[in-house]
């Protein structure tokens, strides 16, 4: 019984099901965007961007980024059964997805973002995805700003009422009719310097900035 639900979690018909679930129960939530024009019009202006968050918040942001299908988005997803699910989601929502992780597929995922980048200007990446641990910052997110120059642009989610599960992020759900916050930050640029200790700089600054946008308990 198991075994077949799983093999029916992961068919096409049941893709389709969870980004229309998505999509509705997105649509109970009373969102605000607050900062957005001005990456949008750096992205415009020619500027590569890559969005960053947690992977705590990302399920408040998806009916939304749809909006961004007109900019040819791109984000790395891993290759795991659980990938799968959230790939196909991504697609439906008008994103490319590049199948790979830091354990399995991660140098030729890495590499085809890169491009995508290179090419499209636009993307986002999920820095502490997708096992974790909560709040750590990833060398991925310094390999792509660094080399396609492109800022890196926070965001994070408010939800006045949510539920957060005992995952290893604290996934937030937000409740439905829930006021939800879409916030980004101001960009943060990376100077190409290869040396180890500039690297874990980079990689501390960027986790000293998102942290406090980080809900560690439940509410």
């Amino acid at each position: 019984m198991f075994k077949k639900l799983k093999f029916i979690i992961y068919t096409r018909p049941f893709i389709i099901f969870v980004y229309y679930f998505i999509q509705i129960y997105s649509m109970t939530f009373r969102l605000r965007i607050a900062n957005e024009q001005k990456w949008q019009d750096l992205l415009k202006q020619g500027r590569p961007i890559l969005l960053c968050a947690w992977h705590q918040q990302f399920f408040s942001a998806i009916r939304h980024f749809k909006t961004y299908s007109k900019f040819n988005p791109g984000i790395m997803i891993s290759q795991s059964r659980d990938g799968e699910l959230i790939s196909g989601v991504a697609n439906r929502c008008g994103w490319h997805t590049l199948r790979g992780s830091s354990s399995r597929g991660g140098k030729k995922a890495m590499n085809a973002m890169i491009e995508h980048l290179k090419k499209h200007r636009f993307g986002a990446h999920i820095l502490d995805g997708p096992t974790g641990p909560i709040g750590k910052v990833k060398a991925g997110v310094i390999k792509m700003a660094r080399e396609t120059d492109a800022l890196v642009v926070p965001f994070y989610i408010r939800a006045e009422q949510a539920w957060f599960f005992n995952s290893w992020d604290r996934f937030m759900l937000p409740k439905p009719f829930s006021k939800v916050i879409l916030t980004f930050g101001d960009e943060i640029h990376l100077e190409p310097d290869d040396t180890p200790d500039n690297f874990k700089k980079q990689q501390q600054f960027i986790e000293t900035t998102m942290l406090p946008g980080l809900f560690l308990k439940s509410s």
